[in-house]
C-alpha cells in the first residue's frame, strides 16, 4: 500500500506538471491494479464534477483501456462520437464535459502501470505539443518507479535485520557485503534523481541500511558518505568517481575531508571508524 501511495503521489505531480505545461484545463490518472487488466482513475486535476473519481477503466476499453492494451498514446477528438474506441465509459466523460481526449501509458519494464489522461471541452485536435507533453509526463512517473522499484528489491535483497538473524553463521560475511553493495549503490544513485521528494525517500531507505545516527554526534556530509559507502563496498577513487558522477580528484577530496572528520590516516580505517558510528552498514 505504501508503495502505491507513493506512486499515486508521482502520479498526482505529473497531472499538474501536464496541464502548466500544456495549457490543458482537465488532467486526471490512476494506476493500473496489481495483478489485474485494468486501471483506476484516482487523481483528478482541474475535474468540475466527481465523475471519473474511482473510475475503474479495464484493458481494451474506452480511451485508457486501449492505451493499456496497446502500451502506447492514444488520443481522439470528440470522444462521444468516436469510432476509435469503445464507449463503455461515455456517460462518466460526458458528465464532466470532455470532447477531446488524450491518453499516455506508463511503462515500466514493458508492463503498463498507469495511464495519464489530458482532455479538452472542446472537439479540437489536441496536437503535437501537447501530446509530447504528456509523453515527458509519463516518462518522468516512469524514471520514479523504476527507482522505487530499484529500491525496494535492494532493501528487500540486504535487510540488516535478516543478515542477523536468518543468514547461517558462515553466510554472514557475504551477506553483509551485499548489504554493503546496496547501500553504495543507493547512495550513488541519489544524486541523479531530479525530484526532491523522491531524492531524499532514497536517502531514508539508505538509513534503513544502517546503525543510525552516530552517538557522539559524529556528523559526514551527503557527499562523503556517498564517496566512503564506495570505497566501502571495494571501490578505486577512480571507480567511485563514476559511480557518483564526480572527477576523481574531488572524490579524493571528499575521502580526505570523511578521515580527518574521523581522526583516521587511511581509507581503511576510515570505513572502520564510519561503521564504528553507524554511519555505514
Amino acid at each position: 500500500m505504501a508503495v502505491e501511495a507513493a506512486a499515486s503521489v508521482d502520479i498526482r505531480g505529473a497531472l499538474a506538471r501536464l496541464r502548466r505545461s500544456t495549457g490543458l484545463p482537465v488532467a486526471f490518472g490512476g494506476l493500473v491494479e496489481s495483478g489485474r487488466s485494468r486501471m483506476r482513475i484516482s487523481e483528478l486535476n482541474g475535474t468540475a464534477t466527481e465523475s471519473l473519481s474511482r473510475l475503474a477503466v479495464t484493458a481494451g476499453n474506452g480511451l485508457g483501456g486501449k492505451a493499456v492494451a496497446l502500451a502506447r498514446p492514444c488520443a481522439v477528438t470528440d470522444y462521444s462520437v468516436s469510432r476509435q474506441i469503445t464507449h463503455e465509459y461515455d456517460a462518466a466523460v460526458a458528465a464532466e464535459g470532455l470532447r477531446s481526449v488524450l491518453a499516455v501509458p506508463v511503462v515500466v519494464r514493458r508492463r503498463v502501470r498507469g495511464v495519464l489522461y489530458g482532455a479538452l471541452r472542446t472537439a479540437q485536435p489536441l496536437g503535437d505539443r501537447t501530446l509530447t507533453a504528456a509523453v515527458e509526463a509519463a516518462r518522468d512517473v516512469e524514471q520514479s518507479l523504476v527507482v522505487r522499484d530499484e529500491v525496494r528489491g535492494l532493501l528487500e535483497a540486504a535487510r540488516p535485520e535478516t543478515v542477523r538473524l536468518e543468514t547461517a553463521p558462515s553466510d554472514r560475511g557475504a551477506a553483509w557485503e551485499q548489504v554493503r553493495e546496496a547501500h553504495a549503490t543507493l547512495r550513488a544513485l541519489a544524486p541523479r534523481i531530479g525530484d526532491p521528494a523522491l531524492r531524499a525517500e532514497l536517502l531514508e531507505a539508505c538509513g534503513l541500511l544502517t546503525e543510525g545516527p552516530a552517538p557522539n554526534g559524529m556528523r559526514l556530509s551527503p557527499r562523503e558518505l556517498d564517496v566512503l559507502a564506495c570505497v566501502a563496498a571495494g571501490s578505486t577513487n577512480a571507480v567511485a568517481a563514476e559511480r557518483v558522477g564526480l572527477r576523481a580528484e574531488t572524490v579524493k577530496g571528499y575521502l580526505r575531508s570523511a578521515m580527518r572528520k574521523l581522526g583516521t590516516h587511511t581509507r581503511g580505517e576510515a570505513v572502520v571508524a564510519a561503521r564504528r558510528a553507524g554511519l555505514l552498514p
